[in-house]
């Protein structure tokens, strides 16, 4: 079952990131926006992690500047997600064969 939401720790946990990653990314893109209980806490939700994964994606996986990044997610954010997902799935591909060329080689 998914959570409702999930704290900053859980989040770079996830991503393998820094929590000062996350904050940093609050300032710099709008469309991240964590819920917030009196005392500060941050909570991301299914949508914020969502948008760090895009984020991410963008930054590591195209080499994209935060400003390229900026501009591509406020652009195009249906057409990132499907990039995305469609590399994602070929890398659950690849490391099938590669399991499926190895077990025919053993």
């Amino acid at each position: 079952m998914e959570k409702l939401f999930y704290s900053i720790s859980e989040v770079a946990a996830m991503f393998g990131v820094n929590q000062s990653n996350l904050r940093f990314w609050e300032k710099e893109f709008k469309q991240l926006k964590p819920k917030r209980n009196p005392k500060g806490t941050r909570f991301y939700s299914p949508d914020d992690i969502l948008i760090i994964k895009q984020i991410i994606y963008l930054v590591s996986v195209q080499k994209l500047t935060l400003d390229g990044a900026k501009r591509k997610l406020s652009q195009k954010k249906d057409v990132i997600a499907k990039q995305q997902e469609v590399v994602e799935r070929l890398k659950l591909i690849r490391k099938e064969l590669i399991g499926i060329s190895n077990a025919l080689l053993h």
